[in-house]
């Protein structure tokens, strides 16, 4: 009885492969919105002010690095938690592929996070002067949030690696 339940559990691991599939979706949805954002700009190009410019390409990155977070949590996971990714032979495979393990992935993802709202809170600074204090504070407030979460997870993550070290000895 112990050994279905056992076997049961690990073969619902599977049940991720369909949401790591709708992520690649996502992924689709943002390159739409990518060359959207694009298409949109050539045409008032010449009459765009460098700011309202430099405030459309901080989308476009920002677009990118959501886009690269959501590959990097898709492919990541799936090797982690579903199954081996077996590349084909003739297709360049990601030099980081099968390297992350979940607290890796915790960490980059957190990393990313960072760097994005790091773009966004740029994109405010850019956009001040139609903004209240209070509401700037606030962004301020959160991105030194995400910011000293992400330096907790990898100091303890540290902490764990160098005392799994320490103890294997």
């Amino acid at each position: 009885m112990e050994r279905f339940f056992e076997n049961l559990m690990y073969s619902l691991r599977w049940l991720l492969a369909p949401i790591y599939l709708g992520l690649s979706l996502a992924v689709l949805l943002l390159a739409i919105k990518f060359f959207q954002e694009l298409v949109h700009a050539f045409p008032l190009i010449l009459s765009t002010p460098e700011v309202d410019l430099i405030l459309m390409v901080l989308t476009l990155i920002d677009i990118a690095l959501v886009g690269g977070l959501l590959v990097m949590v898709m492919l990541s996971g799936y090797e982690n938690f579903v199954s081996t990714l077996n590349i084909n032979g003739n297709t360049e495979k990601l030099a980081w592929l099968g390297k992350i393990d979940s607290g890796g992935l915790k960490n980059k993802v957190a990393a990313s996070i960072v760097a994005i709202s790091s773009i966004h809170l740029l994109k405010v600074f850019m956009n001040a002067e139609n903004l209240a204090d209070d509401k700037i504070k606030w962004y301020v407030i959160m991105h030194l949030t995400f910011v000293g979460s992400a330096f907790a997870m990898g100091y303890l993550d540290k902490l764990t690696r160098d005392k799994s070290d320490t103890s294997g000895d």
